[in-house]
């Protein structure tokens, strides 16, 4: 990005975060990043069909008809009365919000199946978001004149799609640190992000998945690993407004073409190819953690046969996500990253069959864990787990026989509310993954057979060892002078109890 687009960057994100200013304090930021979201989009494909008009009408000197022919070719459509400005000259309407609702159910009218539904959660006319009619025509015609600012041209000759892109993208990290809890239903921090982009590694011509997308930014995160246009993507998500997100972020980043499906990727998987489960290149989710009733009564009747492993836990789905994506990465090629909770790394019963099984069949590839408080929706400390298929039979490095185990929990960036991953130490646990080096007190190269003697318990102190011998010498003769000073304590408590029966006998 060049030294003027950074200086844009700028410009835009402080009066993006201005315009919240509207919402703070009256409406749930959970809730108004989608007003906010939508009206950043509608600003965008406004500002760029209207340059285009104006281009078209210079070359072809006011030729209304040659015009619109031109304009059909763009890349969406921009249906008369629906633009930006168009609405911004409506704003102190009595219906304003109706008005808003209109224009953008026609805009999705226009341009199926590119934005075929990403309107549908949105309700600029909701009393119960944005309140009575007289608050509400406040707030939305306050939010035109924020968007109306020069800082917010997105013209094409003003500012580059790379700019709106990551404009996007700081909107919904922002809005992830206010949402506490919810946060973790939209989105995953950046570092996190760029992590699991780097572990799964993916090539020119990869196929991605993100089967768990939420706003789609790890999708276009481990899209930029590539370095060119030459990928596809995918992804499903179960919460409408998420998916509405999502597909906003695959247009502002110019991957139109991106597929993302709206449903419980769990229970009704519709990313289908052939009555079966497309393959990728790469699989990467940040799934939802401990899933409780994640549809464990229908997973014996599964029809992709994810299961055959083993059925997870009604209140515990992890499995089920690590399940589905190891059923979706292509055999002997396909790799996969997830993040889960530690649990899944120990836990018994079900989880520890499916476990075994993943490991017997030499799957597992690395185990990676995390400091802290990375997450605004948990504190909880939480490890990635990577598999690769091409250990299977037949493929490239079907003769690895261990796994690179990682302990990155102590190195990172302290913050109050929230710990962060420095490029630095993302480079460092990138590098010994791909080295498979073990660095003392840091990371392990196991063998399987290590691991099975453990119980295929991976839990990742077993194998990381970041306690000093010396220290563990002083432990034990810590321990010992303890035992030695309740002996003492026992010999004077019985002193103390004799003093006290002879005074109680004194004072009789």
């Amino acid at each position: 990005m060049s030294v003027v687009d950074k200086t844009k960057q700028e410009q835009i994100h402080k009066a993006l975060w201005s315009a919240c200013d509207t919402f703070r304090g009256a409406v749930d930021p959970s809730e108004y990043k989608n007003y906010i979201l939508v009206f950043l989009f509608l600003k965008y494909i406004s500002d760029v069909w209207q340059e285009h008009y104006n281009e078209y009408k210079a070359k072809y000197s006011d030729n209304e008809e040659r015009i619109q022919a031109k304009m059909k070719l763009e890349r969406f459509v921009l249906p008369t009365g629906t633009s930006f400005y168009e609405l911004f000259e409506k704003r102190n309407d009595e219906n304003i919000g109706e008005e808003i609702n209109k224009a953008l159910d026609k805009i999705e009218d226009a341009n199926k199946p590119k934005l075929d539904g990403v309107f549908r959660n949105i309700d600029f006319n909701s009393e119960s978001n944005l309140g009575k009619t007289k608050d509400r025509n406040r707030r939305l015609k306050n939010l035109f004149d924020d968007f109306n600012k020069q800082e917010l041209d997105f013209s094409p000759s003003k500012v580059s799609e790379d700019v709106i892109g990551e404009s996007y993208i700081y909107l919904i990290s922002n809005f992830a640190s206010s949402s506490g809890k919810k946060a973790g239903e939209f989105f995953t921090p950046r570092s996190i992000s760029v992590l699991l982009a780097k572990l799964a590694s993916p090539q020119k011509g990869a196929r991605i998945c993100d089967p768990a997308c939420g706003s789609g930014s790890l999708l276009i995160t481990a899209a930029n690993e590539i370095g060119s246009n030459d990928y596809s993507l995918f992804g499903q998500e179960s919460t409408g407004a998420t998916y509405a997100l999502a597909r906003m972020n695959m247009f502002l980043h110019g991957v139109d073409s991106a597929r993302i499906e709206w449903c419980d990727t769990l229970n009704n998987p519709q990313l289908i190819e052939n009555d079966k489960l497309m393959q990728f290149d790469i699989v990467v989710a940040n799934p939802p953690f401990s899933l409780d009733k994640w549809g464990e009564e229908n997973a014996k009747d599964d029809k992709f046969n994810r299961f055959s492993r083993g059925i997870p836990p009604k209140s515990k789905g992890d499995f089920a996500f690590i399940s589905h994506m190891i059923e979706t990465a292509k055999k002997c090629s396909g790799r996969v990253a997830v993040i889960v909770p530690h649990g899944v790394l120990f836990r018994g019963a079900s989880e520890g069959r499916i476990r075994k099984a993943l490991i017997d069949e030499n799957l597992l590839d690395a185990v990676i864990g995390l400091p802290p408080q990375l997450f605004q929706s948990t504190g909880i400390p939480v490890a990635i787990l990577v598999f690769d298929r091409s250990r299977e039979l037949g493929g490239k490095n079907q003769n690895r026989t261990d796994v690179v185990f990682i302990d990155a929990s102590r190195e990172f960036e302290s913050n109050k509310n929230q710990n962060k991953l420095r490029d630095s130490d993302v480079e460092k646990i990138v590098a010994t993954y791909r080295n498979r080096t073990a660095v003392d007190k840091y990371s392990a190269v196991v063998n399987l057979d290590e691991i099975k003697q453990n119980d295929y318990n991976l839990n990742i102190p077993r194998y990381v060892k970041t306690f000093d011998e010396e220290k563990e010498v002083d432990l034990k003769a810590a321990i010992v002078e303890v035992k030695e000073l309740e002996k003492e304590l026992a010999v004077v408590q019985k002193e103390m109890d004799g003093f006290l029966k002879e005074l109680d006998i004194a004072s009789i």
